[in-house]
């Protein structure tokens, strides 16, 4: 009996990577873009480069991003994801993913 439950366990997991990979998920990651909170506020406000080195290296992987962005993490935080998908613009970020839909919103 413990098996089968075992293995009706194992079938509930989740094999494979999530969209920011095996090691780590999107809540963990919003954490990494704290330094571009308030850039993900106000589409005024500056964006440092601290927020620019770390939207490009999580950037790296479009879903991720995306799914960084739309985190239950950057929710709480008072990320706007209307003004958050225009931050990888907003660094200057040549090989930024234009045009990929992230949710209801299309990066610029």
């Amino acid at each position: 009996m413990l098996f089968v439950i075992l293995g009706i366990a194992g079938f509930n997991r989740v094999d494979g990577d999530g969209e920011c990979g095996k090691s780590t998920t999107p809540d963990r990651e919003a954490f990494k873009l704290a330094p571009c909170a308030s850039a993900a506020q106000d589409e005024n406000a500056a964006v440092s480069s601290q927020c620019c080195a770390q939207v490009k290296k999580i950037g790296q992987n479009p879903a991720c991003l995306c799914a960084v962005m739309l985190s239950n993490t950057a929710k709480s935080s008072g990320v706007k994801p209307e003004i958050a998908v225009t931050i990888p613009k907003r660094c200057n970020i040549a090989d930024r993913p234009v045009g990929y839909k992230c949710g209801a919103y299309t990066l610029p």
